[in-house]
Formats: C-alpha cells, sequence, structure tokens
C-alpha cells in the first residue's frame, strides 16, 4: 500500500517546449529517492476502515540503502511496542518480543497488522518496476494537466516485471518544483485501485522528503490511510543497529 514510504525529489530542468521523456523522470526519481545517506524517523500511520473504526500506528524507522537494509521498531499500540522488522539485504525478518523470537518473512508481510507492507519501506526503483506506458500509435502517455490549479505533467508507466502490486499507474508531477503529487494505481483490468497524494513536503539539507502522504482505498471505499513522518534525520547512522541484537536489546 505505501509504497515509496519516503519520496525524495530535488531540483530539474526542462526544456519549455517538449515532453520530458518518461523514463527521464523515472531515472530523476530514482536517483533523488535513491539514499546516499543513512535516514531516522518517526513515522505514524493511521488507518481508517469501513464499520472498524480508526487503527494508529508508531513506529522508527532506520534505512540505509546502499546494503538494502531497514529496521523498523513499533512503538505503538501497547499491543505491537517492542515487536519490529529487520531487512538485510535479501533476508526479512520480522521479531516478536512476547516469545523473543525472529521468523523469516516475506516481503508482502503486514506490518503490525496494517495494510502496509514490508516491501512499502524498501528503497526499490522505479525504473526496475515500469516502462513508460503507450498510445496506440507508439507515443508515451504524458500530457499537461493541472491539479488543481497547479500545472502538471501527467505521465502513464505499466508494468514490466511481475512482482509489482499494480501493473499501470499515473502520476501527476508539478512541472515548477518536479515533485510528485498523486499517484494512482490500477489493476490489469484497468480499476481504479489506490489513490495517494503527497500532501506535505519538507526540505532537508536540499532535498524535498514527503512528510505527509494520504492513501485512498478505491476498490473498498471508506478505507483510508495517512502516513505522517517526522523527526528525519540523514545523519550516519551505527552499523549495529541493522542487526538482530540491537533489535533485541530494544525491546529488552
Amino acid at each position: 500500500m505505501i509504497r515509496n514510504i519516503m519520496v525524495v525529489i530535488t531540483g530539474f530542468t526542462l526544456s519549455a517546449f517538449a515532453f520530458p521523456k518518461i523514463d527521464s523522470l523515472l531515472t530523476y526519481i530514482d536517483g533523488t529517492y535513491s539514499m546516499v545517506t543513512d535516514v531516522k524517523a518517526k513515522v505514524e500511520l493511521t488507518q481508517q476502515k469501513a464499520n472498524q473504526g480508526t487503527k494508529k500506528l508508531e513506529m522508527t524507522y532506520y534505512r540505509r540503502d546502499t546494503d538494502k537494509s531497514f529496521l523498523i521498531v513499533m512503538s505503538a499500540p501497547e499491543s505491537e511496542k517492542g515487536n519490529g522488522y529487520l531487512r538485510m539485504a535479501d533476508n526479512f525478518w520480522m521479531y516478536r518480543k512476547n516469545t523473543r523470537t525472529f521468523q523469516h518473512i516475506n516481503r508482502d508481510e503486514s506490518i503490525g497488522g496494517s495494510d502496509a507492507k514490508g516491501d512499502d519501506f524498501e528503497g526499490r526503483k522505479l525504473t526496475e518496476m515500469y516502462k513508460p506506458a503507450l498510445d496506440s500509435v507508439g507515443n508515451e502517455k504524458i500530457y499537461d494537466d493541472t491539479l488543481g490549479l497547479i500545472p502538471v505533467y501527467r505521465f502513464e508507466l505499466a508494468a514490466k516485471v511481475n512482482d509489482v502490486d499494480y501493473p499501470k499507474k499515473i502520476y501527476w508531477m508539478r512541472k515548477d518544483t518536479m515533485i510528485i503529487l498523486k499517484e494512482a494505481a490500477y489493476s490489469q483490468s484497468g480499476a481504479l485501485m489506490q489513490s495517494a497524494y503527497y500532501l506535505k513536503y519538507t526540505k532537508i539539507k536540499g532535498r524535498q522528503i514527503a512528510v505527509k502522504t494520504l492513501f485512498v482505498d478505491e476498490f473498498e471505499k471508506g478505507n483510508k490511510s495517512v502516513v505522517e513522518i517526522s523527526g528525519v534525520s540523514i545523519d550516519k547512522l551505527d552499523d549495529n543497529i541493522f542487526t538482530k541484537a540491537y533489535l533485541e536489546n530494544l525491546s529488552k
């Protein structure tokens, strides 16, 4: 659900007389999203489901893209406090405080019983998963558009691998700042499944980071989630953080 939990965008220069190539936009997004520094942040996930009320999760998130590592430590609700998730290269573990055990799990494992999945916290590149969608005469599907009153590029992507949540996506990117404002995800049949709205960005050391995002379930009406990120640090993290021992010690 929460794909690209920490989207990062910086400056970009385009010709005023032609559409950019979609591949160049994907390469640009990948380049700015892939963190050359370590990241630590507080993440608050508020999930609302029709007829089920609201569920709120709080966690601390550590990430290092250079070796494909991340660590999630749950702090709320009380039933999840001390539990965690550790990714090291191609291995992904879930830790349970009450049994003090690690279980090897898949990337699509639910985080804290929410709609968020382990692979939502990865730094997987768009260029590895998607390619430009083409119209009937072979032109890339990129257009001038507006979102509200904001001029944007609207462009469509098609999956080029099978292990993606959605085979088709559409993005709305601001022309002036080149930040993503909206993302729409579609099923193979063309049904709109999820919309994501990037509501707030903050600048940290020259990078724009999305710190508030709304995810709307378009299939099961009434379901939505808000992800808020705070306390972002891009200082180098200790190597010991991305270990089972560190997670166990935090949970004592």
